[in-house]
């Protein structure tokens, strides 16, 4: 099956280190980071997977739920969070998704033949509360994401979805923001107020969420 940005989100059921899930149901009206790992017991997974535990107030303030996916058992799971507690110094508060048949891995497109046809890639999908497919990320399995990188652009997310704006390269929660072409620049003074216009195409204002 293949995904595209601003399709629903497939829905499943599934058995977790939580219990059993629907996916959507579970998902409620939050924003939700799905993301899979090659394998438990696998050393960047482990850190990546304490990494976001770590990171659980930071996910908490932006609505946004987290949840991971792996092709081993609910048992081994269950026996590997015990090591991604004691080596990542985290308490574990979200689900692992059990996937021993792939049967979520190939719904979302996670298994890639030609790198491994047994084990997932970095796959991560940020979903809104409408189930839509918002960001898609593929990383191979040797290269650990960046999760404070996944925190910066669920924040430009939810700050374009309210105001209507667009971020530039390099984007920082409070740092100025991108006037969208389709807004005139009167327009955008009377909606934004300061708009400095580089270029009629290019045309800067101050984050409207800090005012």
């Amino acid at each position: 099956m293949t995904l595209r940005l601003g399709d629903e989100a497939p829905n499943f059921k599934a058995m977790t280190t939580e219990g059993e899930i629907d996916f959507h149901d579970w998902a409620g009206d939050s924003w939700v980071v799905f993301f899979s790992h090659p394998a438990d017991f696998t050393p960047v997974c482990t850190t990546e997977v304490g990494r976001v535990a770590n990171l659980s107030e930071e996910f908490e303030q932006r609505n946004a739920k987290r949840i991971v996916l792996s092709v081993d058992p609910v048992d081994e799971h269950h026996k590997w969070v015990v090591d991604v507690e004691e080596t990542q110094n985290t308490t574990m508060d979200y689900p692992i998704i059990a996937d021993e048949d792939r049967e979520i891995a190939h719904l979302y497109d996670m298994m890639h033949p030609k790198v491994d046809d047994t084990a997932t890639v970095r796959s991560v999908f940020i979903i809104d509360p409408d189930k839509k497919i918002r960001v898609m990320l593929t990383y191979p399995a040797a290269v650990g994401r960046n999760f404070d990188e996944i925190l910066r652009v669920l924040d430009a997310l939810q700050l374009s979805d309210e105001y209507d704006i667009a971020t530039p390269v390099d984007w920082r929660k409070g740092d100025r923001v991108v006037v969208k072409p389709s807004i005139p620049t009167e327009k955008a003074r009377e909606r934004f107020g300061d708009v400095e216009e580089l270029r009629p195409y290019l045309r800067l204002t101050p984050d409207p969420s800090a005012s």
